[in-house]
Parts: structure tokens; C-alpha cells; sequence
């Protein structure tokens, strides 16, 4: 305010200044024009002399002036202290904008620390570090992420050797056997069979790992039996089952609906019971519950079997993770079963855990009640 204040004294006596100089060459014109305006005569009566003329300034007419010219003086000198200030800080607005975008090219473009900002950029170097923390952590991820993956396809394409070439070799030896004892050919039909079903599981885990980065999961929400579900999805595994007295247990109340994508939903509880199958004691059973609890469904896979350490029990529902490290052609995959299940209950706005201790693994699915009407 100080400033400004200043500015508009130098500014006026500059203007008198000028004025002067510019009255004078023209012959004290402005000088006439000022003494016609604002000065006028009144003539007194003396008793000693006569009639008197006093010469004295029209106050009246010479303060409308005066405040006339001080708020135009006033309004000219904030104009052009508005216009110096918005060109002023336009400049340095686009300074400031050239130099942040060659900070964030160089950021961009290399991986290295860039030299400290000025302190007025404290912020932004704060922001920009936590930004470079970020995307290095992301790179990391999507680095093992891919390591993973292309180990995973070489074991794959490594294993589809394994089940092949058996039913290359049995396929061959009905071939140019024809006369084998029908015992032998029913047991060697049965091998290839088996070895034939063992490369189709691998040929869609192929795919699965393909479709799992690119596909975007769309939920088209029906009203599912959930009862009829489950009993049907046990009695399909009872072949996989049986052979190890392993059993399963559907408990769900017939009238329990869910809403939810009937075929992705089958594909979650198709994954989980597999790998409950898979890890379960033989002689045990596999119990299925679902039931609502508040305005949630609730599905729990519980059996029997060797507990899950503490530290996997988060990793377990990574991509491409396994828990058999050893890699058991008969339980291990892809290890993107649970993965994909965890996405699809995502999608479907739910959630899935797992708890698992010496008695049993119970794995817990818990779905809107109404899904259909969050996302509607």
C-alpha cells in the first residue's frame, strides 16, 4: 500500500512537472485557461475610496477539480500498476511452466536423482520423489510379475512334452500292437486318456495366462440358485474325489438366491474346490457352506489338510503363485486358479480370505446380497 501510494506522489509530481514545462512552451496558455476556470471577482464597497475588486479562487469549483483529478490519476496509476503487474506475472507463469516441464522431462527420462529444485519447489521435489518411489515399486512388481510369467509358460510348455509324447507312445503301441490282450489295451486307453485330459488342462492354463492381463472382466448379473450350484459342482468332482475316499458336503438353503455372472461365479467355486481337493487328506471331507449374513451371502470351502503358513496366506491369491513349490503335475498349474477367482469376486464388488491352522483351511467367499442393484 506503501508502495503503491508512493508510486502515484512520483507519478503526480512528474505530471506537474511536464505540465509546467509544457505551459510555458505555450505561453502560460494552460496558466489562462486555470485563472479563467477557477478564479473569479468580487467587488467590495470601501467608504474611503469607493468600489474595491478582490481577485479570489472559486473553492467550490477547484475541489470538484482537484478530486476529479485525483481519482483519474488515481484509477490511470492502478491501471498501470494492474497492467504491469498481470504482464509481469504472465512472464513469469510461463517461466515457471518451461522450467517445471524440463524438470519433468528429465525426470521422465532418466532414472537417476536430478539436482535439487529451488526452495520455492520444495513441494514438488517432495512430490516428484514420492512419484519416482511409485513407479520404480510398479516397475519392480511388473518386472518379477513378467519373470514369473515367462518362467511359468517354459515349465508349461516344458511339461506339455511329459503328457504328449506318453500319448504319442501308447496311441503307437495300440497302433502296431492290434493283437494286445484286451486287459492291456482298456489299461492303455485309460493312460492316454489321462495324459490326454492332463494336456488339455495345460493348453488352458496356456490361455488362461494369456487372457489374464488383457481381458477385462464383465459381470452379467442373473439370479443364481446358489444351493443347486454348489450340489452340482460336488457331484461333478466326485469322479476326482472318490478314488481317494475324499467326499463333499454342500450345507445352503434351498431358497438362497445370489445375484452375480452364473458362469464366472461357477469358475470361482470350480477353482477353490479344486485346490481344496487337490491339498486335502485323503479319507476327509470337503464342506461347503453358504449362507446370508446381513446384506452379504457368505460361501466358506473348508477341509482337511496341511496348514497354509502365515506368510503365504496373502501371497496364495497372487498371479501365477503356487503353493507347491515343487511343482506336482497332478496338483500343480499355472497357479493363477485362486487369482482369477479373487478378480472375479472383486469384479462382483465382493471379497475373498483364507484362514488356515493344524485343524483346517477354510477359504471364504462374501458377495452383495444384491449385487445387481449397487451396480445398476
Amino acid at each position: 500500500m506503501i508502495k503503491t501510494a508512493c508510486i502515484f506522489l512520483i507519478v503526480i509530481t512528474v505530471c506537474l512537472i511536464i505540465l509546467i514545462l509544457v505551459d510555458d512552451g505555450l505561453n502560460g496558455s494552460f496558466a489562462d485557461w486555470f485563472y479563467h476556470t477557477f478564479m473569479m471577482e468580487e467587488t467590495k464597497v470601501s467608504l474611503i475610496d469607493g468600489r474595491e475588486t478582490i481577485i479570489q479562487p472559486d473553492w467550490k469549483k477547484l475541489k470538484r477539480f482537484l478530486v476529479g483529478l485525483f481519482l483519474t490519476g488515481t484509477m490511470g496509476v492502478s491501471f498501470l500498476i494492474w497492467a504491469i503487474a498481470y504482464f509481469n506475472g504472465k512472464k513469469k507463469t510461463k517461466e515457471t511452466i518451461s522450467f517445471l516441464a524440463e524438470v519433468v522431462y528429465h525426470f521422465g527420462k532418466t532414472e537417476k536423482e536430478t539436482n535439487p529444485l529451488p526452495k520455492e519447489y520444495a513441494e514438488i521435489e517432495i512430490q516428484l520423489a514420492r512419484l519416482r518411489t511409485y513407479i520404480q515399486k510398479n516397475q519392480r512388481i511388473m518386472e518379477s510379475e513378467m519373470q514369473r510369467k515367462n518362467d511359468l509358460i517354459t515349465f508349461l510348455a516344458h511339461d506339455l512334452k511329459t503328457p504328449l509324447a506318453s500319448v504319442i507312445g501308447y496311441l503307437s503301441l495300440l497302433d502296431e500292437v492290434p493283437d494286445l490282450p484286451l486287459e492291456l489295451r482298456a489299461k492303455y486307453t485309460g493312460i492316454t486318456l489321462e495324459k490326454a485330459y492332463r494336456l488339455e488342462q495345460l493348453i488352458n492354463e496356456f490361455f488362461d495366462i494369456i487372457r489374464f492381463n488383457f481381458q477385462t472382466i464383465i459381470v452379467n448379473y442373473e439370479r443364481i440358485h446358489l444351493a443347486y450350484m454348489l450340489e452340482q459342482m460336488a457331484d461333478e468332482f466326485f469322479p476326482l474325489l472318490d478314488p481317494y475316499g475324499k467326499t463333499v458336503h454342500v450345507k445352503a438353503k434351498e431358497d438362497l438366491i445370489l445375484w452375480g455372472d452364473a458362469d464366472k461365479m461357477a469358475r470361482v467355486f470350480n477353482n477353490i474346490l479344486k485346490n481344496a481337493a487337490a491339498y486335502s487328506y485323503e479319507n476327509t471331507t470337503i464342506d461347503i457352506e453358504a449362507y446370508k449374513e446381513d446384506k452379504n451371502i457368505v460361501i466358506t470351502f473348508s477341509n482337511k489338510g496341511n496348514p497354509i503358513p502365515g506368510q503365504k496366506l496373502e501371497t496364495i491369491f497372487e498371479k501365477f503363485y503356487r503353493l507347491d513349490s515343487s511343482r506336482s503335475s497332478q496338483t500343480g498349474g499355472a497357479g493363477l486358479g485362486l487369482a482369477i477367482a479373487k478378480e472375479i469376486v472383486t469384479a462382483h464388488q465382493g471379497e475373498i480370505y483364507v484362514r488356515s491352522n493344524m485343524e483346517k483351511t477354510v477359504f471364504t467367499v462374501k458377495l452383495p446380497y444384491s449385487a445387481a442393484d449397487e451396480v445398476g
